[in-house]
């Protein structure tokens, strides 16, 4: 498990094994200069989006989360930033431009309230989720509506005090697995269970659509800073992590 002190800063040369994932983490709270740096690195569709957030620092942190994204994949690529170009798939999901076939490089980014975490791997699907935790929003009524009942009663039956941590350990497992699958809410979020209890492992239990998808799929706590929970899903059960933390 990885904690909140385990994010050191990258070796200057950076090499990523096909058996490896790589996660970054950084804060998108960028001084006036690094965020003019990071807006410069924007290609016109993304300034374009950015102009659609009604409040500046929601326009300041997407900048800089698409400037930051830039920044790690182009170290892998040994590209300059602003050369990258990227596509959506058919559910939305960002992807780099590559010739046809498989793209090598994969990756998944998240961010709240000032936080982004972004994760990088090759060959494999990949997925992370990031939350500020909110007790208020842990609710069983939220949780009701999607969370798959084995889920729900799982955690009916833990105490009261540790249903807020329980609740967003299944969040994020959730969230993290879809995204990886890149078929956003075509899979239900009540169609497949996670753990959730507190000091349980973090695992993929079963899913309505992939009755083989526990036995293909990794689930990974991660620890970003105290106030946040966040997940890993990857493709795969035989891979190393490796966290790492970047200056916006």
């Amino acid at each position: 498990m990885v904690t909140s002190a385990s994010w050191p800063a990258p070796p200057a040369k950076l090499d990523l094994g096909d058996s490896e994932v790589h996660v970054w983490r950084a804060s998108l709270d960028a001084s006036p200069d690094a965020q003019q740096q990071l807006e410069q690195l924007l290609s016109a569709e993304e300034r374009a989006r950015a102009v659609r957030f009604h409040f500046q620092k929601d326009r300041s942190h997407y900048m800089a989360g698409r400037g930051l994204l830039r920044r790690i994949l182009a170290r892998y690529l040994q590209t300059g930033p602003a050369e990258l170009r990227f596509t959506l798939n058919a559910f939305g999901r960002p992807e780099l431009s590559a010739p046809p076939g498989p793209p090598s490089l994969r990756f998944n980014l998240s961010h709240s309230r000032g936080l982004a975490l972004f994760a990088v791997t090759r060959h494999r699907q990949i997925g992370i989720d990031l939350e500020f935790i909110r007790p208020d929003f842990a609710t069983e009524d939220v949780a009701g509506r999607f969370f798959s009942p084995r889920e729900v009663a799982a955690l009916r039956e833990l105490p009261v005090e540790a249903r807020t941590e329980a609740f967003f350990n299944c969040w994020t497992r959730k969230e993290a697995f879809i995204k990886a699958r890149g078929e956003g809410l075509s899979i239900p979020l009540d169609s497949f269970d996670v753990t959730l209890a507190p000091g349980d492992a973090p695992a993929l239990l079963r899913s309505q659509h992939d009755p083989q998808a526990a036995s293909r799929w990794s689930i990974w706590a991660l620890h970003p800073g105290p106030g946040y929970a966040a997940a890993l899903a990857v493709e795969g059960k035989r891979w190393e992590l490796k966290c790492w933390a970047c200056a916006p």
